[in-house]
C-alpha cells in the first residue's frame, strides 16, 4: 500500500485563463498521488483555458469563484504560471486578498514560473527567497525578495520555482510542505 501524505487534505488551485497548462496538471497529478484532493479557484465561473506556451491547449472546468472560496476550506494553495495567468490575478483585489489570507493563516502556498508575480503584487515576497521565471527577478528583487536562480526554493512554507523542467522537485517539495500543515510559527 502506497503512504498517502495528503490523504484528507484539500490544496486550491488559483488559476484563470491563459495559465501554463503542464503547471496546473503535474502538480495536481502529484497532489492527487500523495492522497489530496483538489479545487480549481478562479475569477469566474465556467472554464478557464490551458496553454501549451502560447499554443491553446485544454480547458478546465472552475470548482469555485475567488468570491465563494474560504481558506479554512484548504490545507494549501497552489498558483500556475504563464505569462497571462498571474498577470491576470494580480488585478484582481479578491483573488489578491485570499493568496494573502493563504499566507497570512500559515498555510503553504506553492508558485511556479510566472506565479510568484502573485506573491510580490500582495507583499509576501517581501523577507523570502524565492526563485522563478528568470523575467521577474528584478520585480521580486524590488519586493524584497531575495532572488536565486535553483530549480526549487523553500522558505517559510512557500514554495518557488522556475519552469517546467523544475516540475519533477517542485511537486516533491510541494507535497513535503502541505504534508508538514501550518507553517505559522516560521511567517513571525
Amino acid at each position: 500500500m502506497t503512504k498517502q501524505p495528503l490523504s484528507g487534505k484539500k490544496i486550491a488551485i488559483l488559476v484563470t485563463d491563459a495559465f501554463e497548462q503542464i503547471e496546473l496538471t503535474s502538480p495536481r497529478d502529484a497532489l492527487h498521488a500523495a492522497g489530496a484532493t483538489t479545487e480549481i479557484v478562479s475569477l469566474k465561473p465556467g472554464a478557464i483555458q490551458g496553454l501549451n506556451h502560447i499554443d491553446k491547449a485544454d480547458t478546465f472546468e472552475v470548482d469555485k469563484t475567488v468570491q465563494d472560496a474560504q481558506v479554512g476550506d484548504y490545507a494549501g494553495l497552489l498558483i500556475p504560471g504563464g505569462a497571462v495567468n498571474p498577470d491576470a490575478l494580480r488585478m484582481d483585489e479578491r483573488a489578491m486578498a485570499l493568496v494573502r489570507e493563504f499566507y497570512d493563516t500559515g498555510k503553504p502556498i506553492a508558485a511556479i514560473c510566472h506565479g510568484p508575480w502573485v506573491l510580490s503584487e500582495t507583499g509576501i515576497s517581501q523577507g523570502l527567497r524565492m526563485t522563478s521565471w528568470p523575467s521577474l527577478k528584478h520585480e521580486l528583487t524590488l519586493s524584497g525578495a531575495t532572488w536565486v536562480d535553483e530549480p526549487c526554493v523553500t522558505d517559510k512554507g512557500v514554495v518557488t520555482s522556475r519552469n517546467p523542467d523544475d516540475l519533477p522537485a517542485f511537486n516533491k517539495k510541494i507535497v513535503e510542505e502541505y504534508a508538514e500543515g501550518d507553517h505559522s510559527s516560521r511567517r513571525k
